[in-house]
C-alpha cells in the first residue's frame, strides 16, 4: 500500500474560539491604525519639570544678586583699605620729617649767611633732596596775603603800602606733605595803616567827582 502525502495546505493563525477569521482581521487592522496610546502621566511630568525650572531660575537670580552685592562690598573695602594705607603712610612720613625740620632750618640759615660750602653743602643738598623725594614741600613767601590756615603770625605791624594783611617777612618757612600741613609758615605780618583805607576811598571818590569843591 502506498502512503498518501498531504497536499499543500495554507497555515492559518490560531483564532480564539467563537471568533471568526473575518473578526480577527478587523481587530488587527484597527489596532494598527490607532497606534500606541500616549502615557497619561506625561502632562503632569512636564508641569512638574517646568515648576522646578522656574525655581532653579529664581535661585540663580538670587545668587547672582548676592554675588554682585559681595563684589561691590569688596571693592568698597579695597578702596577703604587703600585710603587708610595712604593716610597711615602720610602720618608716618610726617612724623619722621618733623624731626628733621630743625636741621632744615639750620641749613636754610647757613645758606642765607653764605656758610653752606664744601662738604657741608653737599650733605645739606642731599638731605634736602631726600626730604623732597618723600613729599616734603616748603612754602611761605614775602608779599603773599596772610592766610591763617597756613601761616602763623609771630610779629605784627602797620604799613601804608599794603591794602590787606600781608606777610612782610618769613621767619621760618612752612612745610607740608600733599595737603597735610606739618608746620605753618611763621611770618611777620603788616596791616594797612589805620585810616589809610578811608583816606584812599575818599581820594578815589574825589577823583571820580572832579576834585574837591572850592569855597565861594
Amino acid at each position: 500500500m502506498t502512503e498518501e502525502t498531504p497536499g499543500n495546505f495554507d497555515e492559518k493563525p490560531d483564532v480564539p474560539s467563537g471568533v471568526t477569521p473575518d473578526d480577527a482581521a478587523e481587530t488587527a487592522e484597527s489596532s494598527e491604525k490607532e497606534g500606541p496610546a500616549a502615557p497619561a502621566g506625561d502632562a503632569a511630568k512636564i508641569a512638574g519639570l517646568t515648576a522646578q525650572l522656574d525655581q532653579v531660575r529664581m535661585a540663580l537670580n538670587e545668587r547672582t544678586a548676592d554675588l554682585q552685592r559681595l563684589q561691590a562690598e569688596y571693592q568698597n573695602y579695597r578702596r577703604r583699605v587703600e585710603r587708610d594705607r595712604v593716610t597711615v603712610k602720610e602720618i608716618a612720613t610726617a612724623s619722621l620729617l618733623t624731626e628733621f625740620l630743625p636741621v632744615l632750618d639750620d641749613i636754610g640759615r647757613a645758606r642765607e649767611h653764605g656758610e653752606l660750602v664744601g662738604g657741608f653743602k653737599s650733605v645739606a643738598e642731599s638731605l634736602e633732596t631726600a626730604a623732597a623725594k618723600m613729599g616734603l614741600q616748603q612754602f611761605g613767601k614775602e608779599g603773599e596775603p596772610f592766610d591763617p590756615t597756613i601761616h602763623e603770625a609771630l610779629m605784627h605791624s602797620y604799613a601804608p603800602d599794603v591794602t590787606e594783611t600781608t606777610c612782610v617777612a618769613v621767619l621760618q618757612p612752612g612745610y607740608r606733605i600733599g595737603e597735610r600741613i606739618i608746620r605753618p609758615a611763621r611770618v611777620a605780618v603788616a596791616e594797612p595803616q589805620p585810616g589809610a583805607t578811608l583816606a584812599k576811598e575818599e581820594s578815589v571818590n574825589d577823583e571820580e567827582s572832579g576834585g574837591p569843591e572850592e569855597g565861594a
